[in-house]
């Protein structure tokens, strides 16, 4: 809001302005003012703006206090509290009441902020995604669908691919022509199989997002057959499978990734073959302090941080005068989380004094 000093002050800025030869609506425009304030601060002899003392007459037709509560008392009655006033207000008028309009009941019940879960309905509350932790591989797997690119537009062939929490690496993959949780469950036996988790008989999570190939009833029937827990994403919420979802991406922007298509299903297999190849072999994973993920499950990554660890101490020792601190860190956590719950830092503070 501007003040009585400044609103005066552009009065008397103006008025020396038109003196000088000035024309008055070109000086307004200068100031960014209209003719018409001009005109009504002239007029006052405060130059304030009255509008904020302003003191408002009710309007006639105004409810009063004891409508309103009525309204209020009505809406908590047993047969009202769960409808809302479009079903009200007619049911009102077959018993001779009319109190006000439907409008009239949405302002009174957002004034007294009774718009909402009234009766029977609860407060929507925020479900956590999934947490699971790995500290070694073939304990929490990740599986998901993506489309790949057919001869023609708008035909796609389908890869399903499963990648290990802990390591990264891709343990089993497969491309068909449609989706379906047959297909899926071929996939995950095929899986558990090479990799051998019938004989270590450990327990095996199987994490994947809401489609419907993942939720099949032949896809859950292996599954509990096999002993693997079955865990979904929330609805609608990609994120609770990130490293899924990750690997697709990195898949798509390779450098050789044919962006015209694929010419058949056998051209698929072999280029995806390869890509397999290039990620668990080749590829040293940012995430995994660059190892690959071959390396990472196969438990090579001590000695190997080691290696790399006397190769960095020995430079070191050649020339000191290049190091202002310690050398690099070769490690890694031994825990790997799939959508670690957030700590506040109440939370942690309490976890640090526990």
């Amino acid at each position: 809001m501007i003040s009585a000093s400044d609103r005066q002050l552009a009065v008397s800025l103006i008025q020396e302005a038109v003196e000088a030869g000035a024309r008055e609506f070109l000086a307004c425009k200068a100031l960014k003012l209209t003719q018409r304030t001009l005109q009504r601060w002239r007029n006052q002899d405060v130059c304030e703006d009255q509008r904020a003392h302003a003191k408002r007459q009710s309007p006639a037709n105004k409810l009063s206090d004891s409508e309103q509560q009525q309204i209020i008392t009505l809406i908590h009655q047993p047969e009202f509290r769960s409808l809302p006033p479009s079903q009200i207000v007619p049911r009102l008028a077959d018993q001779d009441t009319y109190i006000g309009s439907e409008s009239t009941f949405y302002r009174v019940m957002h004034q007294n902020k009774l718009q909402h879960h009234r009766g029977k309905s609860a407060k929507p509350t925020s479900k956590p995604p999934t947490s699971h932790c790995a500290t070694g591989p073939n304990q929490v797997w990740m599986w998901d669908i993506t489309w790949l690119a057919g001869p023609v537009k708008g035909f796609y062939f389908y890869l399903y691919l499963v990648i290990d929490l802990f390591s990264r690496k891709i343990v089993g993959w497969e491309i068909w022509e449609e989706e379906s949780a047959e297909h899926a469950s071929q996939l995950i036996h095929r899986t558990v199989l090479s990799e051998q988790c019938l004989i270590r008989k450990s327990p095996l999570v199987l994490h994947s997002d809401n489609g419907s190939p993942m939720k099949g009833s032949s896809l859950l029937e292996m599954l509990y057959s096999l002993g693997i827990t079955p865990s979904r994403s929330r609805p609608r919420v990609s994120n609770d499978n990130p490293y899924a979802e990750s690997i697709f991406r990195t898949c798509k922007y390779r450098p050789e990734y044919p962006t015209n298509g694929f010419e058949n299903i056998h051209k698929a297999r072999d280029w995806v073959l390869r890509f397999v190849h290039w990620y668990n072999a080749e590829h040293c994973h940012s995430g995994l302090n660059f190892l690959t993920p071959n390396q990472r499950h196969q438990g090579l990554a001590k000695q190997i941080f080691e290696k790399r660890q006397q190769v960095y101490e020995a430079a070191k020792a050649l020339h000191p005068t290049r190091w202002s601190g310690s050398t690099r860190s070769w490690s890694l956590e031994e825990e790997v989380w799939l959508n670690p719950e957030k700590v506040t830092p109440i939370q942690a503070g309490q976890n640090a004094i526990n």
